[in-house]
């Protein structure tokens, strides 16, 4: 079985193609979204989703999140006793994903398309492999987020040509994607982002701007403090959804602490956020060679576009109501499912042809020579453009840059910089040539770029017909596969939950977190309740533990909506 995956860095979700459309797969609680968050305990036993974000809230030390933003790094996380790299930590989410997904389609999952950001690198979209094969998935295909946003929009059109701009801003990064859809082809024109904007620098903005009313900073705040606090920021801004201000409040030992923030005051402490995410825009519509007006309509992605004020934006930047009809969580997932639809070359959907581009430049490293008065070391020569349609072969000719020299050094980069030092190094050719006059030799240099982000690079001595390639994929790591495969092995002793477990532990968790926010009498019935819950699992009779189960989350949801209420107040 084959199903699509959106790897998010807040939120994950799968979907599959059942010969019609794309379905989504719900998760073990029965909710579309799982949440990115891992949490290990002191027993090695990992937590996914929901538990784990839960989790987090009361063992800070033993949970991670936002670990997208590391792929691709040697960043470690250290959880516990344990230490894993953001790849890994993904694997544990896809895995998650991927047992929710066999459970609920009563068959084997083998296979997966993953979505990543447009603009993520080659390291990038390595790391995202990798974290598919740790999981036990076979990974062949990598769509950018973007692209699979227009797949899913695109199918579900019904006029025969159009030009739309997707505006992807998720937890962790932001995507621009132009597109052109002409009858049954539909053509990436081109691409940009930045993978340090998302939701969660909008989340931050509240907190710094909190701490700065409370005349703190984050080094007076202990780990459970700044997840509390994150906490109350994300439900401040998401309390803009209901009105023109939202209230964040924090108790700091004896003293609680509520402000009050604005519509106004919050999207101009935004107004920086919204500078960056301009740039890309920018970008994609001059590489695409189009203007604002040419765009037929805009199409929002991620959950943070559900924000108001970035709709607002939106709508201010491009003079026009943004399309809200696909639903910005889940668009990403249908198309990574109906990518599989057209892999498999199901009918229903095999007439639609999609032409995607190269996100990033690649190129090598030449020496300039300056109207033959001195010469530049150190400069990057672009063979492949970015956003140039792919697949893609492009040769250029090098030549020799000393006298009698007898060695070329081809060095295979990705980038836009015009210095090759600040590219990103992805590999190298050396070939023997003849040892003649400088320019006397030369080797032809072709890059063939394909629609699996798979790079082969050939260089070819003119003078003797000698040959070298070597093919850049994206399984490819600084890890040996022995490396890979001990590691596999090494991961293998942590246990993810049970999954009948799952929602007894979540409950459990939610209340071990009330208690600590609450007080006195609240605190007694709280420990209570925990006990009485605790009793009857104990006897293991699952009826009776749904029916518990039950009762026990209407007394939390109580205490939850007394929480809420109480810092909501009117000055």
């Amino acid at each position: 079985m084959l199903i699509g995956i959106d790897l998010g860095t807040t939120n994950s979700l799968a979907a599959y193609f059942d010969g019609v459309q794309a379905k989504l797969i719900p998760n073990r609680l029965g909710c579309n979204l799982t949440p990115s968050v891992v949490s290990v305990d002191e027993n090695g036993i990992i937590y996914v989703g929901e538990t784990a974000k839960e989790r987090k809230l009361l063992y800070p030390g033993q949970t991670a999140e936002v670990f997208k933003r590391s792929m691709g790094t040697d960043k470690e996380y250290v959880l516990g006793d344990h230490t894993f790299r953001a790849e890994e930590l993904s694997s544990f989410v896809l895995r998650s994903l991927k047992e929710d997904a066999e459970n609920y389609l009563h068959e084997e999952v083998e296979e997966a398309v993953i979505s990543v950001p447009a603009y993520f690198n080659d390291c990038q979209r390595k790391a995202t492999k990798r974290a598919g094969e740790l999981a036990g998935l076979k990974v062949e295909r990598i769509i950018n987020e973007p692209t699979a946003a227009a797949i899913a929009y695109g199918i579900q059109k019904k006029q025969a040509a159009a030009r739309f701009l997707v505006f992807d801003l998720g937890g962790g990064t932001f995507d621009v994607s132009v597109l052109e859809l002409y009858k049954n082809v539909m053509e990436v024109r081109a691409v940009a982002g930045d993978n340090y904007i998302g939701g969660e620098d909008f989340t931050e903005v509240i907190c710094q701007w909190y701490l700065e009313k409370c005349k703190k900073t984050m080094a007076d705040l202990d780990l459970k403090m700044l997840v509390r606090l994150r906490k109350q920021a994300e439900l401040c801004k998401l309390g803009f959804s209901e009105g023109k201000e939202s209230v964040i409040s924090m108790t700091f030992g004896e003293e609680e602490k509520t402000f009050r923030l604005t519509i106004d005051e919050y999207e101009e402490l935004c107004r920086p956020l919204f500078a960056k995410m301009r740039r890309p825009i920018e970008r994609s519509l001059r590489d695409a060679g189009l203007h604002l007006p040419d765009i037929d309509e805009i199409v929002l992605v991620g959950g943070a576009t559900k924000l108001s004020l970035v709709r607002k934006f939106v709508g201010k930047l491009f003079r026009r109501l943004p399309q809200t009809n696909l639903n910005p969580d889940e668009v990403v997932a249908a198309g990574a499912a109906l990518q599989c639809g057209m892999k498999q070359r199901n009918e229903a959907i095999k007439e639609i042809v999609l032409t995607d581009v190269c996100p990033f430049t690649l190129g090598t490293e030449v020496v300039i020579d300056r109207h033959g008065m001195f010469r530049e070391f150190g400069h990057y020569m672009p063979i492949i453009e970015r956003n140039t349609v792919i697949p893609v072969s492009r040769t250029h000719t090098l030549y020799t840059a000393s006298d009698y020299q007898t060695k070329i050094r081809v060095k295979i980069l990705q980038g836009e910089s015009r210095l090759a030092m600040n590219n990103l190094y992805l590999g190298e050719i050396s070939v023997s040539v003849p040892p003649r006059k400088e320019g006397e030799e030369s080797v032809d240099v072709t890059y063939t770029y394909d629609n699996n982000a798979l790079l082969e690079v050939e260089v070819k001595v003119n003078s003797t017909n000698e040959k070298k390639r070597i093919v850049i994929q994206k399984e490819e790591s600084g890890l040996t596969e022995k490396e890979i495969e001990k590691r596999f092995e090494e991961l293998q002793y942590l246990k993810i939950h049970p999954r009948e477990q799952e929602e007894n532990k979540l409950v459990l968790l939610r209340a071990e977190r009330l208690y600590e926010e609450l007080s006195g009498q609240e605190r007694e019935r709280i420990d209570e309740s925990i006990a009485r819950f605790e009793e009857v699992l104990n006897r293991q009779d699952k009826i009776k533990i749904e029916a518990a189960r039950k009762e026990f989350q209407e007394i939390l949801e109580e205490f939850e909506k007394f929480e809420r209420f109480d810092s909501d107040f009117d000055f």
